[in-house]
């Protein structure tokens, strides 16, 4: 079972020896892993770091969100309760 493109998120960015590897690149490879190292990469995908597969080097860095509370909850925008209105 390889990887599907979902897995792989816009906020993930994947290197491999300083090289920036597309989505394709990396279902392509996951097709020759074992379902322990599918495993291991999604979960590195999920908290990002450096580790190897295959003795190939992985690099896996999150963008962080930076509208996010203490919680780790997007914003919240609440409409106006009636009466307050703002001119």
């Amino acid at each position: 079972m390889t990887l599907k493109k979902q897995s792989i998120r816009k906020n993930m960015h994947i290197t491999s020896e300083g090289r920036n590897i597309p989505k394709d690149e990396i279902i392509q490879l996951s097709e020759n892993w074992s379902e322990k190292q599918e495993n291991f990469f999604r979960k590195m995908l999920k908290q990002g770091g450096q580790f190897k597969i295959n003795g190939v080097p992985y690099k896996v860095v999150l963008e962080l969100r930076d509208d996010l509370d203490s919680n780790g909850n997007a914003p919240v925008n609440i409409p106006p309760g009636p009466g307050e209105r703002s001119f």
